[in-house]
């Protein structure tokens, strides 16, 4: 249920509503042992709330009583619609045997949240199915959001969702943080199906905005969730580096919604208490010694983010951390942005030098970026007919409408 789509809601029970049902969704999952099942509880509670408090005031833990209510609503939906299915008399005197047994403590009410983030990106999963099912069951958004957010059909999430879900009840996944053996390898799938939301977010994949806050916002606030619950370092990093990158975000963009590169962004923009709090993680997951890729972006990041300009920037200790991220990787992308941190601090030539190695090898082709980097560092050096095909190569790739914008300028400018 949204309280925008069931009429207008005492304000007490909206706010209720936004901070909690998603907490509460996650335990009635648990207790349900159903999606479905504990989505529509989930609504029976909050109607009840809605019809219930007015009169008889709000209790005193409020997500309790709204997990208590919906489980036992659940139940005896189950057995009404019993008379016309056998079936579900047995499911629900299971399920009442089931919940006699639960603890509701207030550990594992807050585990459950954690426990619903590592269902939903179960690597029987798809990667699209984890993303979908993750933006719905976890940060509330509806299908028609979802579509939006990532230009495709609201029947192709829907569909997603509705396998991802099957997926889940047939293959008997269970709801529960892995083990510690297990947590190494299930934490990298959540880490990057938070990162994939940011990222589509923070320079989206394609249309008519350079970007969709909505996405980072939610992307970060699963990243804070990460953290705070399971305090892992490449957690923090993780949280670290999209802190820091959405600390540029005011000044990424032009008033006409077009691309401002790093070195010519106005620094003054940049949200200085985004920084502090991502430099902080990162001083934390570095600390440990148990950092991975993510923590090694967020350095390079606040390396970016404490200099006061492009030219007072570190440099060589940014093309340092970029050679051990692409040890650790292994990709061209990286190697790509190492090409430009190259090319800040050896000169442009040093840099063009391996931009142009990279396309040789043929993994970087279809990727407009790297023929934007190519180009650029041709007009640095005055290589203009080189700097003409290259932007013209990225605008036949580039997606984006403000990227197109950007690339035309460029040309524009190189023929004038």
């Amino acid at each position: 249920m949204n309280p925008e789509q069931s009429g207008p809601l005492p304000a007490v029970v909206e706010a209720i509503y936004r901070a909690q049902s998603r907490r509460v969704l996650a335990t009635l999952i648990r207790l349900l042992g159903d999606f479905d099942l504990a989505e529509e509880a989930l609504q029976d509670a909050f109607i009840a709330a809605v019809e219930q408090w007015p009169r008889a005031g709000v209790p005193e833990n409020p997500r309790a009583w709204l997990v208590s209510v919906g489980r036992f609503k659940a139940i005896d939906n189950l057995r009404r619609r019993a008379r016309f299915n056998a079936s579900l008399a047995q499911m629900a005197m299971a399920l009442d045997d089931r919940l006699d047994a639960q603890q509701m403590d207030q550990d594992g009410l807050e585990d459950d949240r954690l426990r619903l983030i590592f269902t939903c990106c179960h690597p029987a999963l798809t990667p699209d199915a984890q993303v979908a099912l993750t933006l719905r069951e976890v940060c509330d958004l509806t299908t028609e959001e979802i579509a939006r957010a990532f230009l495709v059909t609201t029947p192709t999430v829907a569909q997603r969702i509705v396998r991802a879900k099957n997926k889940i009840r047939d293959a008997r996944i269970p709801y529960e943080v892995p083990a510690a053996a297990e947590l190494p390898e299930r934490l990298e799938a959540v880490l990057r199906v938070v990162y994939l939301v940011f990222n589509e977010g923070y320079f989206a994949s394609s249309g008519d905005a350079l970007t969709r806050s909505e996405l980072s916002n939610e992307a970060i606030r699963l990243g804070r969730l990460l953290v705070e619950q399971l305090p892992e370092p490449e957690a923090m990093g993780l949280l670290a580096l999209m802190l820091l990158h959405e600390s540029r975000r005011p000044a990424r963009t032009t008033a006409q919604g077009e691309p401002v590169l790093l070195d010519e962004q106005d620094r003054g923009l940049w949200n200085r208490a985004l920084i502090a709090e991502g430099e902080a993680l990162v001083e934390q997951a570095l600390r440990s010694r148990r950092f991975g890729p993510y923590s090694l972006q967020a350095a390079i990041a606040a390396l970016h983010a404490e200099a006061p300009s492009a030219a007072a920037t570190d440099w060589a200790q940014i093309v340092g951390l970029y050679d051990v991220l692409v040890r650790a990787t292994g990709s061209p992308v990286v190697e790509l942005n190492r090409a430009m941190a190259v090319a800040m601090c050896d000169g442009p030539d040093a840099g063009l030098t391996l931009v142009n190695a990279l396309l040789a090898r043929g993994e970087l082709t279809d990727y407009h970026l790297a023929y934007s980097a190519r180009a650029d560092l041709s007009r640095r050096l005055g290589r203009l007919d080189e700097a003409r095909a290259a932007y013209g190569k990225a605008l036949e790739l580039a997606q984006q409408g403000p990227d197109r914008q950007f690339l035309e300028r460029r040309l524009r400018e190189l023929s004038a």
